[in-house]
């Protein structure tokens, strides 16, 4: 089993409710079995929603409540994050993901870059820092 964010197959679920829908992913997904996922909606954010980005570090350090995620209303949505994460993780145990296509630069799901409050920056999401922290294998898309 393959965990996929949601947006990448065409699902409408980024925050401005558009997809990022990935024709070399679905290629190689076609005869697989794949679990899409959207951590921000898992965690309770509605679409579309405010633009959000990390402040005072990375993925990691959100989860250990060292920094916080933030909207561009400034709204603190942290939790939500956080939750999420909490929830793709929980999936990811239940249907034995063996590996995870995430999409770069988002605050959630990002690998190797994320937003945060200085701009795009080498680092990863919170969902992303949660899933390494248990093992997961993840590639950026």
């Amino acid at each position: 089993m393959i965990l996929v964010s949601a947006c990448l197959i065409g699902l409408k679920c980024r925050y401005d409710g558009t997809n990022a829908f990935c024709n070399e992913l679905m290629d190689f997904l076609k005869d697989k079995n794949y679990l899409p996922v959207c951590p921000e909606q898992l965690g309770g954010l509605p679409t579309p929603r405010a633009p959000a980005v990390i402040v005072g570090g990375d993925g990691f350090d959100v989860q250990k409540l060292k920094a916080r995620v933030i909207n561009e209303a400034q709204e603190d949505v942290t939790f939500n994050f956080l939750q999420g994460a909490k929830k793709t993780l929980e999936l990811a145990d239940l249907f034995g993901v063996e590996r995870c296509y995430l999409k770069e630069r988002s605050p959630s799901c990002g690998v190797n870059w994320v937003y945060k409050k200085e701009g795009l920056s080498r680092g990863c999401g919170v969902t992303t820092a949660l899933l390494l922290k248990n093992g997961y294998a993840i590639i950026g898309v």
